[in-house]
């Protein structure tokens, strides 16, 4: 009977620091790659807003203009309406927001700390509704407001928005309510707070990272909307920032300085927003928005 002598194992493959660096570096520049794509639309939005119109019409265009002005900003802000529509857009949007966070806090605390019949229906019908497509409701939405006396009325517009923002919104904010534990709450009402008393007390503070990211999502979506404010508001005195901008003209035709000033300056209410709770935001999207 004859043994086989045991084989050896191979040799152990080399860390290849090398390599790893290498792929760090391809990362690296996709990562850039991507950045100026997305940045640069923006670039040339802010950097056209402070051309002259005869350089924005000029077929030799530069990635930085020969000379600066802020006229076009002059010309925008004073341009017709333009006031009230920052009031329109304000109005709407705040209103919205907030109602929308309110109820939505409300609603994933119920989800996330009482079981009661129907609540993974209820749980699925919120996904649903976020696939369906907007334009598809514009038309029965249309008909609702005009029966119930919400066309050309604010009350019309920021209906539509708090509700086409809630489902999201209570998803996002109930993934942070089921990671708080319980003892905190039981603990409240040991002392004497009762069960809403220790949810405005104890839980509401801690909610805040998913408040910022929901709020921030609702906000984009109410601010940036076109469709529905142009159909449903008839005024002029009554329409948001992005249909003004879109019916923006003077008597000599467009003015594209203007224009792009204008964009620019409707842009930077959601960035100071964003920027104000974005530490709150980037903890929301990274811990209890993926969890529960």
């Amino acid at each position: 009977m004859s043994v086989t002598a045991p084989t050896r194992p191979g040799p152990t493959p080399a860390y290849r620091p090398d390599r790893k660096k290498k792929s760090r570096h391809v990362y690296n520049v996709v990562g850039l790659v991507a950045f100026v794509a997305m940045a640069f639309p923006v670039y040339w939005l802010v950097v056209s807003a402070l051309r002259p119109n005869q350089e924005i019409r000029s077929y030799d265009q530069k990635l930085w203009p020969d000379s600066v002005t802020l006229d076009n900003f002059q010309r925008a802000i004073a341009a017709p309406n333009f006031g009230t529509a920052i009031q329109s857009s304000l109005i709407i949007c705040v209103t919205a927001v907030a109602g929308a966070m309110l109820m939505a806090t409300i609603a994933a605390f119920a989800i996330g700390r009482f079981q009661f019949a129907g609540r993974k229906a209820f749980m699925i019908v919120l996904l649903v509704v976020q696939l369906l497509p907007p334009t598809a409701l514009l038309i029965p939405l249309y008909l609702q407001l005009n029966e119930l006396g919400g066309l050309n009325e604010y009350w019309g517009v920021i209906v539509v928005y708090l509700v086409s923002t809630l489902p999201f919104a209570t998803w996002m904010i109930r993934g942070f309510v089921v990671n708080i534990p319980k003892e905190l709450e039981e603990s409240a009402m040991v002392d004497g707070c009762s069960r809403m008393g220790a949810f405005w007390r104890v839980i509401f503070p801690l909610l805040a990272p998913g408040l910022a990211a929901a709020s921030i999502f609702a906000l984009i979506n109410a601010w940036n909307e076109y469709l529905l404010a142009y159909v449903v508001l008839q005024d002029n005195d009554k329409y948001t920032l992005n249909v003004w901008l879109m019916n923006f003209s003077t008597s000599r035709g467009t003015d594209y300085g203007a224009l792009m000033a204008a964009s620019t300056l409707i842009a930077i209410p959601v960035v100071v927003f964003f920027m104000l709770v974005q530490k709150k935001m980037a903890a929301g999207l990274t811990s209890g928005a993926v969890k529960g």
